[in-house]
């Protein structure tokens, strides 16, 4: 008999499928629209990855945060841990044939978005998101991956640096083995400024509160 998941990888799977059945409003599942644009946020609400699909969000977002099958989580781009939220903007009454342009304009408008309201005016994406002309968006949908209690566990910062450095670290063996895209070495670059970021928040903390 197959042994049960992790509490933690568990955790993750039922709460991306709960991400997806999000109302729109209007009865209808967000995670069923075929097409859309998304964006990943971290545990500071940092904008991370951005992300299109012609597939369903369901089963778009669902392979990237619960498994290896895509570039950005077998590369090590992408730790699925780290994602806290997911923002969708779903294009419900689409057709197929202006698919194709129509995700190009709003991946990048929601590209754009990302980089404003980035500490770091960057994203992890490894692959460049295509420069097209902006979109006005449809209504968007924004969830939380965990409930609050075990979200509150999984931001814990010291938590966070680890699987950070972990993250780099793979990221970087990735690099060392093979020959790959500029857009993954600036991925290792934008994951070093996190880990940065993060871990100067966490030792001010500390020292803040040896002075007091």
């Amino acid at each position: 008999m197959p042994k049960k998941l992790p509490e933690d990888v568990k955790a993750l799977y039922d709460g991306v499928a709960s991400a997806m059945n999000a109302d729109y409003g209007d009865g209808r599942k967000v995670g069923d629209c075929q097409y859309g644009v998304y964006l990943f946020y971290d545990y500071d609400g940092e904008p991370i990855y951005v992300g299109r699909t012609k597939e369903k969000l369901r089963g778009r977002i669902r392979r990237h945060l619960t498994n290896q099958r895509t570039d950005a989580v077998a590369m090590s781009v992408l730790d699925p841990f780290e994602v806290a939220e997911i923002e969708m903007w779903p294009f419900w009454d689409m057709k197929r044939s202006q698919a194709d342009d129509t995700l190009d304009r709003a991946e990048y408008t929601v590209y754009q978005k990302a980089l404003r309201e980035s500490k770091f005016s960057v994203v992890l994406n490894e692959k460049d998101i295509k420069p097209a002309e902006g979109i006005h968006l449809p209504r968007s949908v924004r969830v939380s991956v965990l409930p609050a209690e075990l979200r509150e566990k999984r931001e814990h910062p010291d938590i966070r640096l680890a699987r950070r450095a972990r993250t780099i670290a793979n990221l970087a063996r990735v690099i060392s083995e093979r020959s790959v895209r500029p857009g993954i070495r600036r991925t290792l670059w934008a994951q070093a400024r996190r880990l940065e970021h993060l871990a100067k928040t966490r030792l001010e903390e500390f020292e803040e509160k040896d002075e007091g």
